[in-house]
């Protein structure tokens, strides 16, 4: 499919250019949103050159990763988890973003098989306050990062956030901001490179204000089905 081969060059265009901007290069890793899309759109984004994938669903994610199974595809779980999906979670990921109490990365960390790589983790924090959004609060997250960091199964990489969205640029920044500071402030304590913030509307921003990882779908690979 064309259309993501050129959409996909585009965004990488983007984030080349905002990192310039900020005078970074080659920091941001562009993270596929596939939920709700297709393993031919995903096999399409993959030809032209994507390698990271993220996932908020485990049943779909499972089905798309059999079908798949040919590509060298780096796994990112980015939904909320329930209790009784930690072990698929741990069994077929590469990366959690969403991790946001002990109980799960208990269960992550026991879940992970020892013959294969640490599973990657970051803590997902409700940096707006939201009570409808997940997330360790930030006065509770180093206490969370210190309990992960003991964890043998489970490597600490950083922090993930969805802050409210809005049009507004300004607002924007200072929210990104927020959860930037927040995550330097962690890096003081553990051995952190990732910072996963921004999505298909505020991607440039989140990279502005040092993002390493940006969560992009829509912009992608166009409407979910």
């Amino acid at each position: 499919m064309t259309i993501i081969a050129d959409s996909l060059q585009a965004i990488q265009a983007n984030i080349i250019a905002a990192e310039h901007s900020a005078g970074r290069i080659n920091h941001t890793l562009l993270l596929a949103v596939s939920k709700a899309q297709t393993a031919d759109k995903m096999r399409s984004a993959y030809l032209a050159g994507q390698r990271a994938f993220g996932e908020n669903y485990v049943q779909e994610a499972i089905t798309k990763q059999a079908s798949l199974s040919d590509l060298a595809i780096d796994w990112h779980f980015i939904g909320p988890i329930q209790s009784n999906k930690t072990a698929l979670i741990a069994q077929h990921f590469d990366w959690v973003h969403s991790v946001d109490r002990l109980k799960i990365a208990l269960r992550l960390n026991e879940a992970r098989g020892q013959n294969v790589a640490p599973l990657n983790v970051c803590i997902q924090i409700n940096s707006s306050d939201e009570i409808s959004k997940s997330g360790v609060d930030i006065e509770s997250l180093a206490v969370l990062a210190l309990a992960i960091s003991h964890m043998p199964q489970l490597k600490l990489r950083g922090i993930m956030a969805i802050p409210a969205p809005t049009k507004d640029l300004a607002i924007q920044h200072a929210q990104f901001k927020i959860v930037a500071d927040v995550y330097k402030t962690l890096k003081q304590k553990f051995e952190l490179d990732t910072l996963s913030i921004g999505m298909s509307d505020d991607y440039v921003v989140a990279i502005a204000e040092g993002a390493t990882i940006v969560r992009i779908g829509s912009a992608l690979f166009g409407a979910r089905i």
